[in-house]
């Protein structure tokens, strides 16, 4: 079976990477400027494992209690663990010993939370570094999908860039439900440009899954949150 399902992994792979090409040739953009980030959620660590083998390290969760078990069973391989969904600031103390990098932040006190959850883990030992961090721009202001207003976004990305415990990479994004996504993406753009200005070292624009990444790569993304297009449809994890 895990023979079968690797193929299955490997041929997805190879389309979406196909997919992430043929935008980046259509923006003409070098394909290298664009990280393909695999959203594991809901699969079992064993389809992690196989993507690990398959050259894809970056591995994305939305789940706190998931993602640290899949951590923890796949501590062997070198794999770097994202946070992208939204998340409680009660949770900031696990994940700061398993992620990497969290690129949903989207508030001051979360952000805060983050980076004292960090130093205790450098502290004991947990981590080596410092966390990544990106900024979750809201661009449709809809309840429930967290993201900072466009209006605060300088005042966030300065709280996170004066700590010591979180870099600024960038901005994140998810565009609107059932709506035309490339103004969304525009506007993230524009805001992205804002955001370098101010901090040089923030790059990072995460912006585009499986039913948008083209649009999103012509508006300047650099990483693609992908998982049904990856993995197909939603399972339930092994855990």
């Amino acid at each position: 079976m895990s023979e079968q399902r690797r193929a299955e992994l490997a041929e997805s792979l190879a389309e979406v990477r196909a997919r992430i090409g043929a935008a980046c040739a259509d923006a003409g953009r070098d394909p290298g400027e664009v990280r393909l980030l695999a959203v594991t959620k809901t699969f079992p660590a064993a389809d992690a494992a196989l993507l690990a083998e398959l050259g894809i390290t970056d591995l994305a969760e939305n789940r706190d209690q998931e993602a640290a078990a899949k951590a923890r069973e796949l501590s062997g391989l070198s794999i770097r663990w994202h946070m992208v969904g939204r998340m409680q600031r009660n949770k900031a103390r696990s994940v700061a010993r398993w992620a990497a990098e969290v690129q949903s932040v989207d508030s001051p006190r979360l952000a805060e939370a983050l980076a004292k959850a960090v130093r205790a883990a450098l502290d004991d030992g947990d981590r080596a570094q410092p966390l990544d961090v990106l900024v979750q721009a809201s661009l449709d202001d809809a309840e429930g999908r967290g993201g900072c207003p466009l209006d605060e976004l300088d005042a966030l990305t300065e709280v996170v860039a004066r700590s010591s415990e979180l870099r600024l990479r960038g901005l994140m994004a998810v565009a609107p439900l059932g709506a035309d996504p490339a103004p969304a993406f525009a506007r993230l753009a524009a805001a992205a440009e804002r955001t370098r200005r101010e901090h040089p070292g923030a790059t990072e624009v995460s912006a585009g899954m499986s039913g948008d990444l083209d649009v999103a790569i012509h508006h300047g993304s650099t990483c693609v949150r992908v998982g049904t297009a990856l993995l197909g449809g939603r399972g339930l994890a092994s855990l």
